[in-house]
């Protein structure tokens, strides 16, 4: 593109439209965020394109929220810049949905089409003057209907309530559910609506902050091929592994007060980050030994001839800019902690009714005619959301009483009952007192095994009310596993936990040498731990001896997906159905070269972008029109691959 020139001086009306349309749909410049003597963050400086697929990640309470916070506009920054392109259109869903409607939750989500609404009381408005009228009045007023009428077709006014069928299906809200006030909705319920209300608003930029933990596995899969396919930018902020490698093309981590970019998904950013902390160890190690032989030769020269040397060294030393320690193992040992053994069958199930009662009345929610759990098992539990899978992981313990039927326990079973809301021991306990009002034990002992758990040092003497969210949940695993249960029954484990939190739970549960029966919408987790699942689905259960990856396999093998996947998330009139038909006819091979080339191209732009951004902030003319002319060529062929893809 070149700017038209009056006597050697840029149009700058023309460069601004440009700019406009070049610029990212965010950006910040040295932004940071600190509360009293606290920082959050500080010294931000990234940006998003148009079309960006990103994770946010970061440990619990590194201040992921708050910079999203910051983004959307309901905090203000401490201190640099944060610019949003003119009319770019902001969808927030928060971890907890604030929904004060008093309607019910359809109501609050048919909020996202109220310019819809508004342009319908137009046109009807419209056409009753319409019919009163004759002449160049009539003339006139029908071109307002005509406008009227596009703008309505344009915003998908046509097809509203066809995509609102399909995003409160995906995210998994019953009739029931849609049809209950705002009031009495549950805190799963009103994120879900928020986030089918953000989707359908349809945002030039999305953002959603932990989206994935009130989903089942369907709803996961919905909304993980909703964004794979969403045409807009987005944010994301989750702890999911499996779901932020499907979905994000771009990993921003937040971890002590800096914010990093990294290209790819997450495997590929865990692949740069391993590769970042081996290259600081090395680097680290170099500059101690080079300190070392520094504070050797001056504590050996500094006085004689080469007193002079040495001062020299050490005021050179002094200067030294320390790099920091590199990260230290976040490994958990379960060495020494054994299971006893146990008969063959440790549960036995046998015409078995779970549910509960409703006064008088048996309400059902799972009948099983025979299944036994079998020693040495890692068993998966998997059905969709109000399934029953708590209540019947209570009733086979005992913790429940069966609506009819028995449940028969084996020979020297001892189980341990895990979940998020395990108890880590009393609020105003330390540390080191809880794990010993859950078992005695020498005092010289309890350091080296809460060790283990990684409560290292003076952590130890931390109360149970101080502790973060993952804290107590391995403080609760420590405390349940210092009983050494041979039966290890988890439900939900690593809901609400941040990535090293997970990773951590996942070596015990790893090195754990008994039974295991968890229930668990963790796709990673399921496919790591689980030998065989019970599948809770129609009222009964279905057991399939195989892995979570094969089972997959098998459902995707039996059925293909719904077309809800392809849902045009710009709301753009006319969108074309057969692109989603042609998607479904393309082969696997040939989707995954094109998305391949597409993240290459992403990330390409994002770069230009970048340049772009740098060259107008110096008013650099014969650069921006260089830049000008790669950025649209990569938008075409971008667009190109988006149509083989099918759009």
């Amino acid at each position: 593109m070149a700017f038209q020139i009056n006597d050697g001086v840029p149009l700058y009306n023309d460069l601004l439209s440009y700019l406009v349309r070049v610029m990212p749909v965010l950006s910040t410049s040295r932004l940071s965020l600190s509360y009293g003597n606290s920082q959050i963050f500080d010294d931000a400086n990234v940006s998003i394109a148009d079309k960006a697929r990103i994770g946010l990640v970061g440990p619990n309470g590194a201040g992921k929220s708050s910079l999203i916070k910051v983004i959307v506009g309901d905090i203000p920054q401490t201190s640099g810049e944060l610019h949003v392109s003119s009319g770019v259109r902001i969808g927030y869903v928060p971890q907890i949905s604030e929904i004060t409607s008093t309607g019910s939750l359809m109501d609050e989500i048919k909020t996202a089409f109220s310019e819809l609404f508004d342009i319908e009381d137009l046109m009807a408005t419209q056409l009753e003057e319409m019919s009163k009228l004759s002449g160049d009045d009539q003339s006139e007023a029908e071109v307002k209907y005509s406008d009227l009428v596009s703008r309505y077709e344009y915003l998908g006014g046509y097809t509203y309530e066809n995509r609102l069928e399909q995003v409160v299906s995906g995210v998994g809200l019953s009739e029931q559910s849609l049809r209950s006030p705002c009031a009495s909705a549950s805190g799963g319920e009103r994120t879900r609506a928020a986030l089918a209300k953000a989707i359908l608003y349809a945002p030039e930029l999305l953002i959603l902050d932990e989206p994935t933990n009130y989903l089942d596995l369907a709803g996961l899969d919905w909304l993980e091929n909703m964004l794979s396919h969403y045409d807009t930018a987005f944010l994301v902020v989750s702890h999911d592994r499996h779901f932020l490698d499907k979905i994000t093309n771009s990993i921003w981590e937040l971890d002590h007060e800096k914010l990093q970019v990294f290209s790819g998904n997450y495997s590929q950013y865990r692949r740069q980050k391993g590769e970042q902390v081996l290259w600081q160890r090395k680097r680290f190690q170099r500059q101690q030994e080079f300190i070392a032989k520094e504070q050797s030769f001056i504590r050996r020269y500094g006085a004689g001839q080469r007193a002079a040397e040495a001062k020299g060294r050490a005021r050179r030393l002094s200067r030294l800019e320390r790099f920091e320690a590199p990260e230290t193992s976040n490994e958990i040992s379960l060495s020494g902690i054994s299971a006893s053994r146990t008969g063959q069958v440790l549960i036995q199930c046998n015409d078995l009714s779970v549910g509960f009662k409703e006064g008088a009345v048996n309400r059902s929610l799972i009948r099983i005619q025979d299944i036994k759990l079998e020693r040495n098992s890692r068993t998966c539990i998997v059905g969709s959301n109000g399934v029953g899978k708590t209540t019947f992981l209570k009733t086979m313990l005992g913790m429940a009483e069966p609506l009819e039927g028995s449940v028969t326990i084996g020979h020297n079973v001892d189980f341990g009952y895990f979940s998020q809301e395990s108890y880590a021991g009393p609020e105003e306990a330390s540390v080191f007192e809880a794990l010993l009002e859950a078992r005695e034990m020498p005092l010289d002992e309890v350091r080296p095994y809460l060790a283990r758990f990684l409560f290292r040092d003076d952590e130890v003497f931390k109360t149970v009310s101080s502790l973060s969210g993952g804290e107590k949940s391995r403080l609760a695993l420590a405390r349940l596993l210092i009983n050494k249960p041979n039966l290890l029954v988890l439900d939900e484990p690593t809901t609400h936990l941040d990535i090293a939190t997970r990773e951590a739970m996942e070596q015990v549960f790893l090195a754990y040498d008994g039974t295991m029966l968890f229930v668990s919408h963790d796709r990673h987790l399921i496919s790591l731990m689980a030998k065989n699942l019970w599948v809770l689905e129609n009222n009964s259960i279905t057991e399939f001896n195989g892995s979570f990856d094969e089972w997959q396999s098998k459902l995707q093998s039996q059925s293909i997906k719904p077309s809800n996947v392809g849902i045009d998330t710009r709301v753009r009139a006319g969108s074309d159905s057969s692109k989603n038909q042609s998607l479904i006819r393309l082969q696997q091979r040939q989707i995954d070269e094109l998305e391949g080339q597409i993240s290459d191209l992403e990330q390409k732009i994002t770069q230009i972008e970048h340049a772009i951004s740098q060259a107008s902030e110096t008013q650099n003319v014969v650069e921006l029109t260089s830049l000008g002319k790669i950025y649209e060529s990569l938008q075409v062929e971008l667009a190109e691959k988006w149509d083989d893809l099918g759009g």
